[in-house]
């Protein structure tokens, strides 16, 4: 059975930015079972539902939720057999913690998922976001979503085409239909990794783009990496009190990107040039964190509690006695600053819950 449902549950002690209020009603979920029946239940009586993971990914208002909050503590892990020799399918429940079950796969001689090595949150999180760093994302290995499907009141599996997975986005994101329950990914049976795609990665371990290593290595690379730019939960290092990742990466048009190099080349001179990553349909990706910095927020910023990381400028953080008001404020400033002398709108990447940004 789940535990007895309590009321005025602090969520700021279920969050990695350690802000947001109270929940009227808080549930814990130890099963898929018991997940489903809660979120069941509260459909049942009405009023707002929040389905809460590791919580790495939400900025929760101070007033706090006013609703029903169900905690995913599910933590089941099997492997099956792949869909192709070589391949090996790794079916693990909503509650696991992904750095864990990255870390069991590299262990396990899988590769396909090491350079998400080190991301805080649980596994039901990653299809959600299709989360993605060092140049690979989850869309490249997830065989299969089991969600509960909230309109039709049952369990289902969708496949990857029905996932809608795009950048930093799914068909699960921004909407409360589905309740990920269960993600299987579909992972190389090798002890290298896959050709590492990355550029900053390629340079740490020395090898050229395309490349690959002994997935253990890449690992130990991104942890590396992550931890120089405060990515890598640490309680003893407060720039790792964050949301990870506040803004995406802009994708423009061709238009837009060029406006923008126009607008670079009349603030910091003409031998400025902004990043530049190819997208299909002709539109370039470009890098949120040279925006914010070259938009004069630099690393440490901030007029109140909040304050950009001293590591990374594209992490917001609460280095203590923060408000998600004082948070938000830092995000509105460092919005406004990148559009006025950019032109580019910035877009939140963490979940927010009771609050707009």
């Amino acid at each position: 059975m789940s535990a007895a449902p309590a009321a005025g549950v602090r969520l700021a002690d279920h969050t990695t930015l350690r802000l947001g209020g109270p929940a009227a009603r808080f549930v814990s979920a130890a099963t898929t079972g018991e997940l489903t029946a809660a979120v069941a239940e509260a459909d049942a009586a009405g009023g707002p539902l929040l389905v809460l993971g590791g919580g790495s990914n939400l900025v929760v208002a101070d007033e706090g939720f006013a609703g029903t909050v169900v905690l995913v503590g599910t933590g089941g892990v099997r492997t099956e057999a792949g869909s192709a020799e070589g391949t090996v399918r790794v079916r693990a429940e909503a509650g696991v913690e992904w750095d864990g079950l990255v870390e069991r796969c590299v262990a396990d001689g899988l590769s396909g998922v090491e350079c998400l090595s080190g991301i805080p949150g649980r596994v039901g999180a990653t299809p959600i976001q299709n989360v993605g760093a060092y140049g690979q994302s989850v869309s490249e290995t997830v065989a299969e979503v089991v969600v509960y499907d909230r309109e039709r009141g049952e369990r289902r599996a969708m496949a990857p085409a029905e996932c809608g997975f795009a950048y930093r986005d799914s068909v699960f994101k921004g909407s409360d239909r589905y309740v990920v329950c269960e993600v299987v990914f579909e992972l190389e049976s090798s002890a290298l990794s896959a050709p590492v795609a990355y550029a900053e990665l390629a340079r740490r371990l020395g090898v050229g783009q395309g490349e690959r290593v002994p997935a253990a290595d890449a690992r130990a690379a991104v942890l590396e990496l992550r931890r120089g730019k405060g990515m890598v939960l640490d309680p003893d290092d407060p720039d790792t009190r964050s949301a990870g990742s506040f803004f995406t990466n802009p994708i423009l048009t061709e238009a837009e990107f060029e406006d923008l190099r126009k607008r670079a080349a009349d603030l910091l001179g003409p031998g400025a040039e902004p990043p530049a990553f190819p997208e299909a349909g002709g539109r370039v990706k470009t890098s949120a964190a040279w925006l914010i910095d070259k938009a004069g927020f630099s690393k440490g910023h901030g007029s109140g509690p909040a304050r950009i990381s001293t590591k990374h400028t594209l992490a917001l953080t609460n280095p203590g006695g923060a408000t998600t008001g004082d948070l938000l404020a830092l995000a509105r400033e460092v919005r406004a600053g990148v559009a006025d002398r950019f032109g580019v709108t910035l877009v939140n990447e963490p979940v927010m819950v009771g609050v707009r940004l």
